[in-house]
């Protein structure tokens, strides 16, 4: 049985490797995008993503559009957006089946710990 991919979307290239490498240490498969259009076109040539991880705050397209879309093509989807500040989701993305919110800084353990509980996988401890 594979192990279920994430989608890592951060207009912050260093942000995306910490996240790949602590999630790939955690035992996960991990893509990432550096924009909402790279983590589209990646959503649409593989369905086996089975969890978007998001920032919130990127240019041209935020988190919350990208969730929405990523939703259009996958309702199966569960989405967990990344802000460093307290905000709340368009009421269209509550409706979501699975749509949490992670605060930075990141705990990256509680990151996996999170991820896993999300993709109802054991998470073993490094």
């Amino acid at each position: 049985m594979l192990t279920p991919q994430i989608l890592i979307v951060d207009d912050e290239p260093a942000i995306c490797r910490l996240l790949t490498s602590a999630l790939e240490e955690g035992g996960f498969r991990v893509a990432s995008a550096e924009n909402a259009d790279d983590a589209l076109t990646l959503l649409r040539e593989n369905k086996a993503v089975e969890l978007l991880l998001s920032d919130i705050r990127m240019p041209r397209v935020d988190g919350y559009s990208l969730a929405e879309a990523g939703l259009k093509l996958n309702s199966d989807l569960k989405i967990l957006l990344m802000t460093g500040h307290a905000e709340l989701p368009p009421t269209s993305l509550l409706q979501a089946r699975e749509i949490r919110t992670i605060y930075k800084p990141l705990d990256l353990d509680r990151l996996c710990e999170l991820v896993g509980g999300m993709l109802s996988t054991k998470w073993a401890s490094r």
